[in-house]
């Protein structure tokens, strides 16, 4: 089979990556194995909200300067600020085009309250999701929050407390559905994903609107965990229409309604480009010639080679296997390509759970153009992307979405200029 470009790894760089490439007329094909990491999302997209001196940025791009002195080779390092914010405008646009509605800029990070009240700097926030321009208020005094009896992956408690902290009155309800009762028979039925689907049956959503409308007093508004359906911005302006005060969403503990349907969302479109999505394979082997690779083997595909101009490595960290460690050494699995990593074993880790982990840093050595090498000499026709590569701590510093868009566009642009 042959295409222009074969990307592997179907996550959010390299659907982003495909996305990219197939408007402007590749033919490409993304080898997917399962789930990713965006299953895990919690209802926002992160570009910077921490330097690596633990200084909370407030603007991404005017953080980029003291980014590169502490941590000169993090991916964002090979940016500048103008190509930075281009890079973050043309993800935020993709992503609309896609059908995933987002609010936020590059240039000034706002807040979105998590599953345990904190309100977390961040880049792209999806619609209907709480936010706000402050970490110190939100934009009602009083509030409804309502929670599906027996749901487990959410604490609303938690949250209630945080937002009193912040001057916001929070009453906490629960409801209960016909249909809640038959998830309810087992409790492993009682997740975020399985609830969201009963709640595409306008009937259980007009239910659930008598249901609050019959015990909210005066407050300005109503919030709900993230499990308002598939289609969850339909639901939620039914139910703003329904209530005739404003409805949002709060991020519950994954696996997350949102990041299953950003990814839903970015392989539809996709595959509308003309994609070509292979589901539930996996990368085994390769031919190379000199410092191309020339062809790739699947174990689906058996000896019927993938062909191509150019391959994409969007596999990951250790999380999905893009990167494995032993006792001595963190390599990666397919290509054998150099990979970043302390060869002190003891410098990989802190005892301290909540402080950065050496590991987390480790990745592909990439060039400046994000080829991936092998003993210090550029591949041609490689590339590397998204949380795959090195020199970052995606967790600590609130980069992990950004990292993965960012370098998806730009190495979907190094490729096009070959064309």
């Amino acid at each position: 089979m042959r295409f222009d470009t074969v990307i592997i790894g179907g996550g959010l760089a390299g659907l982003i990556c495909g996305i990219h490439l197939s408007k402007r007329g590749q033919r490409c094909a993304i080898i997917s194995s399962g789930q990713s990491a965006l299953h895990f999302s919690s209802g926002s997209l992160d570009l910077l909200g921490t330097l690596p001196n633990s200084e909370e940025v407030e603007s991404p791009v005017q953080a980029l300067t003291a980014l590169a002195e502490q941590a000169p080779n993090h991916p964002y390092a090979r940016f500048d600020a103008e190509r930075f914010v281009t890079l973050a405008n043309k993800g935020a646009e993709l992503l609309r085009e896609a059908g995933i509605d987002v609010i936020g800029s590059a240039e000034k990070n706002h807040y979105r309250l998590t599953p345990t009240g904190a309100m977390k700097p961040t880049w792209l926030t999806f619609g209907g999701y709480v936010h706000s321009a402050s970490p110190e208020e939100l934009e009602w005094k009083s509030v409804a929050l309502f929670n599906a009896e027996g749901f487990l992956d959410f604490y609303p408690q938690f949250l209630a407390d945080e937002m009193r902290r912040k001057g916001t009155k929070c009453n906490v309800h629960t409801f209960n559905l016909p249909e809640l009762e038959i998830l309810r028979q087992n409790p492993t039925e009682m997740r975020s994903a399985n609830i969201a689907r009963i709640f595409d049956n306008e009937a259980t959503l007009n239910e659930l609107a008598n249901q609050i409308a019959s015990r909210i007093g005066d407050e300005q508004a109503v919030l709900l965990p993230a499990f308002m359906g598939i289609n969850s911005q339909g639901n939620l302006k039914y139910l703003m229409h329904k209530l005739n005060r404003p409805v949002a969403v709060v991020a519950t503990l994954p696996p997350s309604v949102p990041g299953l349907q950003v990814q839903t969302l970015l392989r539809r479109y996709f595959q509308e480009l003309g994609g070509t999505y292979m589901l539930g394979d996996t990368a085994q082997g390769y031919q190379a010639t000199q410092d191309k690779i020339s062809a790739l083997y699947t174990r689906n595909h058996g000896d019927i080679a993938l062909k191509a101009d150019n391959y994409v490595l969007a596999t990951g960290s250790f999380f999905s296997g893009g990167l494995v460690a032993t006792n001595t050494e963190v390599y990666e699995p397919l290509f054998k390509v150099d990979v970043c990593y302390d060869s002190e074993r003891e410098k990989w880790y802190d005892r301290d759970l909540f402080q950065a982990q050496g590991y987390e840093e480790f990745g592909i050595a990439t060039t400046p153009t994000f080829n991936a090498q092998r003993a210090g000499q550029p591949i041609e026709n490689l590339y590397a992307v998204g949380a795959a590569l090195a020199g970052f701590n995606a967790v600590k510093q609130g980069c992990g979405a950004g990292v993965s868009i960012l370098t998806a566009i730009e190495v979907a642009e190094q490729i096009l200029s070959k064309m």
